[in-house]
């Protein structure tokens, strides 16, 4: 069996098991685009993805994700979801009970908050082309009002708020900046487009912190035309906080 989807809660999840298990799992959280239906996943349909699912199964891990209540933004239900699945798949599959996480993009909010739950179980953390600022996210989208306006609704759904209560929220939270500095982390910054190039901004400003504190953060930046490159600076970065089981 390759893969299999089962439901937790309403959403509906998907795990891929690899050729020759090697006893490590990873946990994805996937960006805007990201869905788990009962047949399928983006993950499974995108090509890109694909690709990176198969070297991840190649190599030996166990993957598995969650739909996570669609377009989330970090809220703490998905948190919470993708905790319950983490204890789920520890419970019914083999592997060892300290997981990887991979996120991109938005994914990246629900990374950063279940690392402060549960920091003792996770080895080690990518993060591709992250939002690690709802707030700073929200001000650049402010310059394209039809995106912003379409940001708002989805924050409102998804916290359960109304806009004026999730700027405040955002305001007094700026939390959601910081990868927690005792967990591996590698930062991969596609360079595409005006918005990444803006991210990337706050990459460096971020850069000098972890520099200044000795964070385990490391930022590899790279061009659209190298993407093919990601499953292997994946692989090897796991690997490397392998040899303590």
């Amino acid at each position: 069996m390759e893969n299999r989807n089962f439901k937790l809660d309403t959403e509906w999840n998907m795990i891929h098991y690899p050729e020759k298990p090697r006893g490590f799992g990873i946990l994805i959280i996937g960006d805007e685009r990201h869905f788990v239906d009962e047949k399928s996943s983006f993950w499974t349909q995108n090509e890109g993805k694909w690709t990176l699912i198969q070297k991840l199964r190649e190599t030996g891990y166990t993957v598995f994700y969650s739909n996570l209540y669609g377009k989330h933004w970090g809220c703490e239900k998905a948190v919470k979801l993708a905790k319950r699945l983490y204890e789920y798949v520890i419970r019914t599959e083999i592997i060892n009970e300290n997981i990887h996480i991979l996120a991109e993009g938005m994914g990246a909010l629900v990374a950063l908050k279940l690392i402060d739950m549960m920091e003792e179980n996770i080895r080690s953390t990518v993060l591709i082309n992250p939002i690690l600022s709802l707030k700073d996210h929200l001000d650049q989208e402010k310059e394209h009002k039809f995106f912003y306006k379409k940001l708002m609704r989805e924050l409102s759904q998804s916290y359960e708020q109304e806009h004026h209560q999730i700027v405040e929220l955002l305001i007094s939270d700026q939390g959601d900046r910081h990868v927690k500095p005792k967990t591996p982390t590698k930062i991969i910054h596609v360079l595409s487009g005006n918005r990444a190039y803006k991210q990337s901004n706050l990459l460096k400003e971020l850069s000098v912190k972890w520099e200044d504190t000795n964070a385990p953060v490391t930022v590899c930046y790279m061009l659209p035309e190298k993407k093919q490159q990601i499953a292997q600076q994946v692989t090897k970065f796991l690997k490397q906080h392998e040899k303590v089981l």
